[in-house]
């Protein structure tokens, strides 16, 4: 049995406004046998495709290598932009020692809402994944069990977007609560590519330019929250 813990504490700051909330990178980011190309940072692995997108839609030209460069380079667009790194899985134990989200059992999830009490200015969370079992929107959903709350539908096409209330705190609030948006992103890993296809924007989209790909969808949907 492998225990699969996260090797990243979460990268917030007083003045984000936005979290990115996943599960849990690689198994190899946590036994330190990185590839060339991963950077040793939240989603590093090349074959998780977040920063690429992040990159071509802000032009960074960043590095993926091992270097502490690659690392700053990737804090400095977070802190720039407000944006900070949660994800919800706190650890896990696998059989199979692979990323597979569906692989996790005994799972211990991080104190999301917690962050939010302590962070008062973050306004909405990035799920990178769906509320298919074991993915973040998944997580969350239980996680807000635990302090009876429940998320609202905003916006049910994909991305799907949700609210919730945080009660008994002012600031960004209406009517004296404060409003969390949630916005499920499309997986950026590569396994999420078939369920891009059978989407019927990306079908669209694809007709009227064969050239058109599941990485540039993923550029045009992730444009909108990064």
């Amino acid at each position: 049995m492998f225990i699969h813990k996260h090797p990243y504490k979460p990268f917030i700051e007083k003045d984000t406004t936005k979290l990115i909330v996943g599960t849990l990178p690689p198994p190899r980011f946590s036994t330190g046998d990185l590839l060339e190309k991963d950077v040793d940072f939240c989603y590093g692995s090349y074959y998780n495709s977040l920063w690429l997108f992040i990159d071509k839609i802000h032009n960074l030209g960043l590095r993926y290598d091992g270097s502490s460069e690659a690392i700053e380079q990737r804090k400095t667009f977070l802190k720039k932009h407000k944006i900070g790194v949660c994800d919800i899985v706190a650890s896990a134990e696998r059989e199979k020692v692979d990323a597979s989200d569906l692989g996790m059992t005994n799972i211990k999830l991080r104190d999301i809402v917690g962050y939010l009490k302590q962070y008062p200015n973050i306004n909405t969370l990035l799920f990178t994944g769906g509320n298919s079992k074991n993915g973040p929107e998944y997580f969350f959903r239980r996680h807000l069990k635990t302090y009876n709350l429940k998320l609202d539908v905003v916006e049910n096409e994909v991305p799907r977007i949700h609210e919730f209330v945080m009660p008994n705190n002012t600031q960004d609030a209406v009517n004296g609560k404060r409003i969390i948006k949630t916005v499920s992103l499309t997986s950026s890993s590569g396994a999420a590519n078939i369920s891009i296809s059978r989407l019927p924007l990306y079908k669209q989209l694809k007709a009227k330019n064969p050239e058109f790909n599941t990485f540039d969808f993923r550029v045009m949907q992730y444009s909108e929250f990064f």
